[in-house]
């Protein structure tokens, strides 16, 4: 096995099991809590991972610019092991929500990874395909995820959700070792007080849709701190988050353009099993492979992407994916009682080749247009604007679904939201540029 398809399995087992960790728990966590007790730190097992896991994301990329991918990388891939053994030794609520936060910080150390690898390894046109084999890992995930919850609350012991990732994660490690790192760190110093600022302010504001008590407090913290983090970079000669990204103008509306599509409709795989489960009595399987008909889609959508990128710039693809956005979201606000499994596995298909293409020409972008030194941050910053956007509309979308007393009602809201949110993403992709003179000359420098 040659360094190249070594560090791939490395990356792909570790997604694999990063992404099973954020699903598997929805089906098997009410029997968790029933046995550890301590019901009112329900919500905190799944937000400590979630915390951690976004805040430590955009540090994990910058850090790997400064040290390498491997060492990084391998950090993550440990302390997620560690994390994942301690959870299922947990004997209550309280060692439960704080083993997620470990085992959150060794999964926001490990997810940026496989496309920022991907990006040192692959020229533009093959890395298309590379990413649409991570998605097929994440469609994987999302069957594989509730069977083994279930399977593993059956005829074994919950803690096993935890432990099956030890030896997948010892894989991943002993596969990473002959890697040849082809990226050159350029060694700074560490901004230690920008990650702090950053890290507190991001985690105030995640915070906001957890709590239930003084939220718009948590709220103006975080955006308090967010403007100190602002000012405390602009005059660092070596920024956690470099003012490029914040500046170039088509990297800046890339960022926002995820932020703003994942906070419409990235939730949908949130609630469409919710749908399928208490509306058209689906299993709690069939409504996972629902969720298959967004990893379909996104392959094929993100297959073609590198290609597409050399021939027509990056402005027509993220325009023509959000459309594709808008028409998934207009589907769901149509979606009532009497649709069933197959109306939704064909809107989650739409839904896929959308964000299929807009995911996989930012990332691509994000690493394109930043300097070679930067690229790490600039991937991760892509994928942390587009996971902060997800939070909050997960949390929105719950509330609307909540505060209806009717069912159906609630899920029309939510889509409805979705709906209007994704004119919105449609509307900022037209503000990015005309790259197809960057495409030209990364297809002559290609040839």
């Amino acid at each position: 096995m040659n360094s190249r398809t070594s560090v791939m399995v490395s990356i792909v087992l570790a997604m694999l099991v990063a992404s099973m960790d954020t699903t598997i728990m929805n089906t098997t966590m009410p029997i968790i809590a029933k046995e550890l007790g301590g019901f009112s730190l329900y919500a905190w097992s799944f937000a400590s991972y979630m915390i951690t896991t976004t805040v430590l994301s955009p540090i994990a990329g910058r850090l790997s610019d400064l040290f390498g991918r491997k060492k990084v990388f391998s950090f993550g891939l440990g302390l997620f092991l560690i994390g994942s053994l301690l959870c299922g030794m947990s004997q209550n609520m309280v060692q439960l929500v704080i083993f997620r936060a470990i085992q959150g910080i060794g999964a926001g150390f490990m997810m940026p990874f496989p496309a920022i690898i991907a990006g040192d390894l692959f020229p533009v046109e093959k890395r298309g395909k590379i990413q649409a084999f991570f998605t097929a890992m994440w469609g994987l995930a999302a069957v594989l995820a509730p069977l083994l919850g279930s399977l593993f609350v059956e005829y074994m012991s919950w803690r096993w959700i935890f432990y099956v990732n030890i030896p997948i994660c010892l894989l991943s490690l002993l596969t990473l070792l002959p890697y040849k790192e082809v990226y050159e760190p350029k060694k700074a110093a560490i901004d230690y007080i920008g990650a702090l600022l950053f890290g507190l302010a991001i985690t105030l504001l995640l915070l906001v849709t957890v709590v239930e008590t003084n939220q718009l407090i948590y709220a103006a913290f975080g955006v308090l701190l967010l403007v100190v983090f602002y000012m405390y970079e602009k005059k660092q000669p070596s920024p956690l988050v470099p003012l490029t990204l914040v500046h170039q103008p088509t990297l800046k509306w890339m960022n926002i353009n995820g932020f703003v599509g994942c906070m419409a409709l990235f939730g949908t795989s949130s609630y469409i099993p919710l749908f399928l489960q208490k509306i058209v009595h689906q299993s709690v399987f069939i409504s996972g492979v629902a969720l298959l008909g967004t990893a379909i889609g996104w392959m094929i959508a993100a297959v073609p992407a590198g290609k597409w990128i050399l021939q027509y710039g990056y402005r027509i693809l993220l325009i023509i994916g959000n459309i594709l956005l808008v028409v998934s979201g207009l589907l769901l606000v149509l979606l009532n009682e009497h649709h069933g499994f197959f109306y939704v596995f064909f809107v989650m298909f739409i839904q896929g080749l959308a964000f299929g293409l807009t995911s996989t020409v930012g990332v691509i972008g994000s690493q394109q247009l930043a300097d070679a030194h930067e690229k790490g941050i600039a991937t991760s910053f892509f994928m942390f604007c587009r996971n902060i956007g997800t939070a909050i509309g997960v949390t929105i979308m719950g509330a609307l679904l909540t505060k209806e007393a009717d069912f159906m009602m609630g899920i029309h809201q939510l889509f409805l939201f979705g709906f209007i949110g994704s004119i919105a993403a449609l509307l900022t992709s037209f503000f990015i540029r005309d790259e197809s003179a960057q495409a030209k000359k990364l297809n002559a420098a290609r040839t």
